[in-house]
């Protein structure tokens, strides 16, 4: 593969690569990095926001899947990447829905997935890409979710074990970094009381976060926000956008930042910047 960069990011839903990691792929993609999106299922539980497309939903005529494959179609467009696969196929495992909700107990989704068998699907992509990094979510799955928690342990196992000849097919291969998202608290206090959604009080009522010192690694993307944004509009069903604020179902104001934060879990890290982090991916 003629790419001197390579990354692959594991996501569990349509949505969540534009949320979390967009302006990072667009950046990357813009820089000549080779930028592979793996997302585990088509997002078949989630909520439907706009009214005029509620009959898709799980509990109508269950069509939302597809056509959230559709939307992230458009959204890698627009983020320019050109590499995206369904981790075993569209379809393969099923959005397990919010922790503690039935759909949990469904024998097909991503949750209750073999984490050998999960595995050894991403190892295979892992030897086909060859990437020098791979990111996904932290053991808590950011804020929770349970394929968010699935995507993490299969990532986790398949970085493990792609450089095991015993295990998957293809020829085995090491990547040299593991990261997982992560947003510092003090970035989301200056979003607290602001923008034209729902706000919060506290950034305790996001629901996520961590503390700064747990972040290693501040991506300036600031370039590419605009290519965020529209990545995150494609998501329709998911996701209302206004300026440079989105918000899920539940309609509390997130910013959209064109500066995303990760953490360094495996591999030796890179030169820091000003702020004592490192400033990319590639060290």
């Amino acid at each position: 593969m003629p790419y001197d960069r390579r990354i692959l990011l594991v996501h569990a839903h349509p949505d969540d690569e534009s949320i979390g990691t967009g302006a990072t792929m667009a950046k990357y993609v813009a820089e000549g990095a080779y930028v592979c999106l793996v997302t585990c299922t088509l997002g078949e539980e989630g909520d439907v926001v706009p009214p005029e497309l509620g009959h898709l939903a799980a509990g109508r005529e269950n069509r939302l899947g597809p056509y959230r494959e559709g939307e992230l179609a458009v959204a890698c467009a627009a983020l320019g990447v050109d590499d995206h696969r369904f981790l075993g196929g569209p379809g393969r495992w099923r959005d397990s829905g919010m922790m503690g909700s039935p759909s949990n107990d469904h024998p097909g989704c991503f949750f209750r997935a073999d984490l050998d068998e999960a595995a050894a699907e991403l190892v295979r992509l892992i030897r086909e890409v060859r990437p020098q990094v791979v990111v996904t979510y932290d053991d808590n799955g950011y804020y929770g979710h349970p394929d968010h928690i699935q995507a993490h342990r299969v990532a986790w196992r398949a970085f493990e074990r792609a450089s095991d000849p015993s295990f998957g097919e293809g020829e085995p291969w090491r990547p040299s970094r593991f990261y997982v998202t992560a947003m510092p608290l003090d970035e989301l206090e200056r979003a607290v009381g602001t923008g034209p959604f729902k706000r919060v009080g506290s950034v305790e009522e996001f629901g996520f976060g961590v503390p700064g010192e747990q972040v290693t690694t501040r991506v300036d993307a600031r370039a590419h926000l605009g290519a965020k944004i529209t990545a995150l509009r494609a998501h329709r069903t998911q996701l209302s956008v206004d300026g440079s604020f989105f918000a899920l179902s539940d309609y509390v104001g997130q910013p959209a930042l064109g500066v995303e934060y990760y953490t360094l879990l495996a591999g030796e890290p890179g030169p820091p910047g000003e702020d004592g982090r490192e400033t990319g991916l590639f060290g």
